[in-house]
């Protein structure tokens, strides 16, 4: 194993974190948002070499991209990470035995957390934050379309770390290869956990190869339903929010499933999709596709519709592109979303509460909106200061993780000399 000496130093490292109190932890966490801003020329510069590798017309080149108004939040999302609590020492569980042994459980961190993610050099700064605010190391493994700029960053957060009298090992940033990847998902003894972050091929990698354990984030195929008592001014604004905030995040639309009787209504719904810039491609099928092909909207913007297929369905675009399917009831929805869904966010808007809640509880997925658009499930919009990534699976955290997310906990047992029969 190659990297082996790196696993070594980093779980090395690790041990240190717990030196460190809140107080000091939020003082170098502050002093990297301060020195984002005050190098961004630095972090623009390498984001240029990456961006400069990749054309304009890939949807991923806005998640490659930085601004100075990007690196702005993104420090602004580390000053606010530092001011929350710490999850680390609460006690969770505390009781006192009949025999007088008194048991405490208190959160603790992982020690070393793998993260593996692609082109986007924002999630450098976002573990980095998370991690060593939650008492973590972090090993990272970013994709080679943004290698430079995460290698600039990684860069920078050593040089604060060093500043401080803190081992810079406590951060390391693997090759940007498949061969790293592998190494880093068999790395037992030395990571201690695993998060993917990205596209379902990634995940499926993660998924057949890791041997240490694994989180599974980031895939997400997103419907939502719009039902027979649904506000048509509400679902054109959570429409075009949900695909067009922006289209290559696990959480934007793919699939609008709408109710048959509401077809009258679907190109009002969709307008703000087609007139947007750039404008939204239409894949819909057979019911859908006659009664936007019939509508002055789309006499204007006939090249955006097309047929769709059963592949247009359950597919995640990360683009300018949403699929449509007619549905006869709610229970067709659930259906549609059961088979296609990937767990991560799905949406209902209607005004008939009875079937909210039906669809609540009968969606299986992390996140269930009710007349809210998915672009809602975020870390930071949730209130949690940031986020690792999006949990779809149910051991374990599920839905955006943040700091509480990543700890563990250990029983701590204190006795007078018991012993047991």
């Amino acid at each position: 194993m190659q990297l082996k000496e790196t696993f070594q130093r980093v779980k090395r490292a690790s041990k240190g974190l717990a030196l460190l109190n809140d107080k000091q932890r939020n003082e170098i966490l502050n002093a990297v948002a301060d020195a984002i801003i005050n190098n961004k020329e630095r972090i623009l510069k390498a984001n240029a070499q990456d961006l400069a590798k990749m054309s304009k017309d890939n949807p991923l080149y806005d998640r490659l991209q930085l601004t100075d108004s990007r690196l702005q939040g993104i420090a602004s999302d580390m000053r606010n990470v530092a001011t929350l609590p710490t999850p680390l020492g609460h006690i969770t569980k505390q009781k006192t035995l009949p025999n007088g042994l008194r048991l405490c459980r208190v959160s603790v961190p992982f020690g070393v957390i793998g993260m593996i993610y692609e082109a986007r050099p924002n999630v450098t700064f976002d573990v980095f934050s998370l991690c060593f605010k939650s008492g973590n190391a972090c090993v990272l493994k970013g994709g080679k379309d943004a290698d430079c700029s995460n290698r600039e960053e990684v860069t920078l957060i050593h040089q604060i770390l060093a500043k401080f009298g803190v081992s810079p090992d406590v951060v390391a940033l693997l090759p940007a290869t498949h061969e790293a990847t592998g190494e880093m998902l068999n790395a037992v003894g030395y990571i201690d956990l695993c998060i993917p972050r990205g596209g379902r091929r990634l995940i499926d990698f993660v998924r057949h190869t890791a041997r240490v354990p694994v989180i599974e984030t980031g895939a997400g195929v997103v419907n939502t339903y719009f039902d027979k008592d649904g506000d048509l001014q509400m679902g054109r604004a959570i429409i075009n929010n949900a695909k067009t905030r922006r289209v290559s995040v696990c959480n934007a639309l793919d699939c609008l499933i709408i109710h048959e009787s509401r077809l009258p209504d679907l190109p009002e719904l969709v307008r703000p999709l087609v007139e947007h810039t750039p404008p939204v491609t239409i894949y819909a099928d057979e019911k859908a596709y006659a009664a936007l092909a019939n509508s002055s909207l789309f006499t204007l913007h006939s090249s955006l519709l097309k047929h769709a297929t059963e592949e247009s369905f359950g597919t995640e675009f990360m683009d300018y592109k949403m699929a449509i399917k007619t549905v006869v009831s709610l229970e067709q929805a659930l259906e549609h979303i059961d088979a296609n869904g990937s767990g991560h966010s799905e949406a209902i808007i209607t005004n008939d509460e009875q079937a909210a809640r039906r669809f609540q509880a009968h969606v299986d997925a992390a996140c269930v909106y009710w007349n809210a658009p998915t672009s809602f499930t975020d870390g930071a919009q949730f209130g949690l200061g940031a986020e690792i990534g999006i949990s779809t699976q149910k051991l374990g955290p599920r839905g955006p993780m943040a700091l509480e997310e990543i700890c563990t906990y250990k029983w701590l047992i204190e006795g007078e000399g018991q012993i047991r029969s």
